[in-house]
């Protein structure tokens, strides 16, 4: 069985440090799995069943301000 993923623009990431803010940020929602940031497009595919809102609030109140993505 997949996991299912689903696709966010994210504002404001730089650098590592970033990334381990916003994956440990993630990591408190019920259904995570995992995430996989990129950079220099500013965008994060987020693996589990988890609400996209609160993904996307997650991020954002990690201070990346984030959407999800179609």
């Amino acid at each position: 069985m997949s996991v299912p993923e689903s696709r966010y623009r994210v504002q404001g990431m730089k650098c590592g440090g970033c990334i381990a803010k916003a994956t440990d940020a993630l990591s408190k929602l019920p259904g995570y799995v995992a995430a996989e940031f990129d950079l220099k497009t500013g965008t994060a595919v987020v693996k589990g069943d988890v609400n996209p809102q609160a993904v996307a609030q997650a991020l954002t109140d990690a201070g990346y301000p984030a959407r999800p993505v179609a």
